[in-house]
Order: structure tokens, then C-alpha cells, then sequence
């Protein structure tokens, strides 16, 4: 078998490489709309919100350099251009929002495609044996599925 320096099976960590590129381009975009959010949210919901929305594109920017940082670790490159995130992007595009409502609809909306996204890089890192990139998306994963049970039950 052909492995990496860090013992793993050179084809599948090729193909992860790609799946974490796609993971970053999305977590990129996100990180955008996020940004977005925070500037123009109105309402009497701004101070939550406004406050809420730094905490995610802060834990975004750092997901994405982890993303990142993994992808080298593997021995790729990470994207690092908005013309290969816009190419890739899955996630929606926030673009002048500012209600509470529909800001919040657009964070659960970008999280559940991280996650299929995300899963997706489970099994393949799983088959693998990619424990480093499993474990982050596990990470990942947790983190995303109970902020969505929570941003649900503020918009419900």
C-alpha cells in the first residue's frame, strides 16, 4: 500500500483532501454570510442577535483554519480563493438581511448542509482510518446538531 507520511492510504487521503476542500469552501461562504448577519441584523432582536452572530463567524474562522490545517496535514492544499468557494458553495448566501427570522432560518439552513457535508467526510475518513479527520468532524457534527435544536426552538 502506498501511505502518507503520517501512515495513512494515499488515494483516500487524496479524496479526503478534495471533501475537505469542499467542507472549507462552504465554511468559508458561511463565515460570509455570517459576517453579513452581524452588520445589518434589525429588530428587537439586535443585541441577541448581533452578539450571536459574532460568536458563530468567530467559531467559524476558527473551524476554518482547523479545516485548513488538516487538509495540509494530509499533504493538499486549501482553497483559498472566493472563485473556488463560489464554485463550490452549497450553503445559501445571506445577502442583505437583517431580520431577526429570516437571518436566523438562513444560520440553520448553511449548518444542515455543513452537515451532510461533514457526514459525508465521516464515512469516508472512517474508511480510511483517518482517526484526526473523524474526530474533527464528530466534533463538528455535536457542536452543529445542538446549535440547530437551539436556533429551531428560538424561531418556534
Amino acid at each position: 500500500m502506498n501511505t502518507t507520511i503520517i501512515g495513512l492510504d494515499k488515494n483516500r487521503t487524496e479524496k479526503l483532501v478534495v471533501s475537505l476542500n469542499d467542507l472549507l469552501a462552504n465554511f468559508q461562504v458561511y463565515y460570509q454570510s455570517l459576517r453579513g448577519l452581524h452588520w445589518n441584523i434589525k429588530g428587537k432582536s439586535f443585541f441577541e442577535l448581533h452578539v450571536k452572530f459574532e460568536e458563530f463567524y468567530t467559531d467559524s474562522q476558527e473551524k476554518i483554519d482547523m479545516i485548513a490545517e488538516r487538509i495540509l496535514t494530509l499533504g493538499g492544499h486549501p482553497l483559498h480563493t472566493f472563485e473556488d468557494y463560489s464554485a463550490l458553495a452549497k450553503v445559501p448566501v445571506g445577502k442583505n438581511i437583517s431580520k431577526d427570522t429570516e437571518a436566523v432560518a438562513l444560520v440553520v439552513n448553511s449548518l444542515t448542509e455543513l452537515l451532510k457535508i461533514e457526514r459525508s467526510i465521516l464515512e469516508e475518513s472512517g474508511e480510511a482510518n483517518d482517526e484526526g479527520t473523524n474526530s474533527m468532524m464528530s466534533d463538528f457534527i455535536a457542536e452543529q446538531e445542538k446549535t440547530i435544536w437551539m436556533l429551531n426552538s428560538w424561531l418556534n
